[in-house]
């Protein structure tokens, strides 16, 4: 699953997503407990179209946990996701957001031995990744803090996502929206949540090697 990704920069919240960057600067390389940009809605009442963008950790951070539990919640699985104590507040709560990434990466083992690829969009657009958010009041410095995960999917049969991780694991895949998805997404009833939840068209994906 997915523990590391390139952020979307600024021009391409704008530009492709319709949102202004966030004030504070964010690094150009995600990890678990990173800052990095989230979109949502910006209220309760907001109508689809209308979005905001924050940062957030990368890693679910509830507000009866410490934030060192990012390092193990950067990423949900759709088929627990409901259940899970860690998720289950901002899925029951209907908490969607959008996290805007250039690409993302995965191991290969093809080899081997691990070796780092870059999983992109086949045409250099950014990437709209379905993911849930949540809200701790006292958060790092007792400043709030807002959180996310990044859902995912089995990727067993995939053409591109099943040749990631061990040869013995699971595949797994995030949820990657279209375009025409992202609002729909983010203004989701709860019911109609899981029709999202399809495997990415591999020939709408890039990979390539990318060791460090």
């Amino acid at each position: 699953m997915c523990a590391n990704y390139l952020p979307s920069r600024s021009e391409q919240l704008q530009q492709h997503f319709g949102v202004a960057p966030p004030d504070s600067e964010f690094k150009s390389e995600t990890f678990p407990g990173y800052m990095a940009p989230m979109i949502r809605p910006p209220r309760a009442d907001a109508v689809p179209g209308d979005r905001a963008c924050a940062l957030a950790m990368f890693g679910i951070v509830p507000h009866w946990a410490d934030v060192k539990l990012a390092r193990q919640t950067y990423n949900a699985r759709s088929e627990t996701v409901a259940a899970k104590p860690s998720f289950r507040n901002a899925w029951k709560r209907r908490q969607f957001c959008i996290v805007p990434a250039a690409s993302f990466f995965e191991p290969n083992y093809e080899t081997g031995k691990a070796v780092r690829w870059e999983i992109g969009d086949a045409d250099g657009a950014p990437l709209g990744i379905a993911g849930i958010w949540e809200y701790k009041q006292d958060g790092p410095n007792g400043l709030p803090l807002l959180s996310m995960s990044m859902l995912t999917i089995n990727a067993d049969a995939h053409p591109v996502m099943q040749r990631f991780h061990k040869p013995d694991d699971e595949k797994r895949m995030l949820v990657l929206l279209s375009p025409e998805q992202y609002d729909e997404w983010l203004h989701a009833p709860l019911a109609d949540a899981p029709h999202f939840f399809k495997p990415y068209p591999a020939e709408r994906l890039s990979a390539k090697p990318a060791p460090r």
